[in-house]
């Protein structure tokens, strides 16, 4: 049974940089593609960015292009999203989640993914 775990968030002032880290047990992460999803309070969670299986496609949100690096690390089992730049509209609980195995990097939507991490609190001050 897959299970993810994330880690690294913590509380930046505006302008700073964290690297989120999600780390699976119970099974390989190369089976799946890997999404980092963010959910703020009151909002629904969205999509930030997704990698496919090999690692060789990308997808960003519209918001977070250019401040936000997805990697992984199939080796350690594992998947990386650098942010930069950090916004306070940033601050959010992030999660990564593991897709179907028809889920591409293209489908970066929470509906397309069925095993998720417990969310690690990124909060980012002005």
């Amino acid at each position: 049974q897959l299970q993810l775990v994330e880690s690294g968030g913590g509380l930046v002032q505006s302008g700073g940089s964290l690297r989120l880290s999600c780390a699976a047990s119970g099974s390989t992460l190369d089976y799946y593609t890997i999404g980092w999803f963010r959910q703020a309070p009151g909002k629904e969670r969205e999509g930030v960015s997704c990698i496919s299986k090999s690692g060789d496609d990308t997808n960003y949100a519209e918001s977070v292009k250019g401040r936000f690096t997805i990697s992984r690390d199939n080796a350690k089992n594992a998947v990386y999203l650098q942010i930069n730049s950090l916004k306070p509209e940033d601050t959010a609980v992030y999660y990564c989640a593991a897709g179907y195995r028809s889920t591409t990097a293209l489908m970066c939507v929470a509906s397309r993914f069925w095993s998720w991490g417990q969310g690690t609190q990124v909060t980012v001050s002005s």
